[in-house]
């Protein structure tokens, strides 16, 4: 039956043989190298692939602790804010008990004065008083008073002006 096909037996082998030495030859120079470079490049692919995502993670997260730090940095300024505003108030506060503590020391000081001149004014008044009424009575009684009238006069006027 297979001769009714024209396939020889001998020349069927030796094609066997050199399609199998064909095969081998291309298997070791040609196919083995494609495809251990098509592995390799298949590796840098997953390599890649798996790098894109560590990136992608990486960026992720620093991206996450961009945030956290500009929060970070956005309470640490309203905090030094509030701080110096706080100071400020406290500074104004200060302030302001110097200069009231000052007016009132001015105040005391003038009302001390005051209190000062008025005291001399009535001292001054009650002596010219005395000289006056020595003096009217040295007219009224038309003679001349001696020391003790005089001192006596103006005991006497000063205890009727307290």
């Amino acid at each position: 039956m297979i001769q009714v096909l024209g396939i020889e037996w001998v020349k069927l082998i030796a094609q066997l043989v050199n399609f199998s030495l064909v095969l081998l030859v291309l298997w070791k120079l040609a196919y083995k190298p494609v495809f251990a470079m098509l592995e390799a490049r298949r590796q840098k692919i997953v390599e890649g692939l798996a790098n894109a995502e560590k990136i992608k993670a990486d960026l992720a997260r620093t991206e996450l602790e961009r945030q956290k730090t500009l929060a970070d940095a956005g309470e640490l300024a309203n905090k030094i804010i509030a701080d110096a505003r706080a100071a400020a108030v406290r500074v104004t506060e200060q302030e302001s008990q110097k200069a009231i503590a000052a007016a009132e020391h001015i105040i005391a000081k003038a009302r001390e004065a005051a209190a000062q001149e008025r005291a001399q004014m009535l001292a001054d008044l009650k002596r010219e008083v005395v000289r006056l009424v020595v003096q009217t009575t040295t007219t009224v009684t038309g003679k001349i008073l001696t020391p003790e009238d005089q001192r006596r006069l103006a005991e006497e006027s000063q205890k009727q002006l307290a």
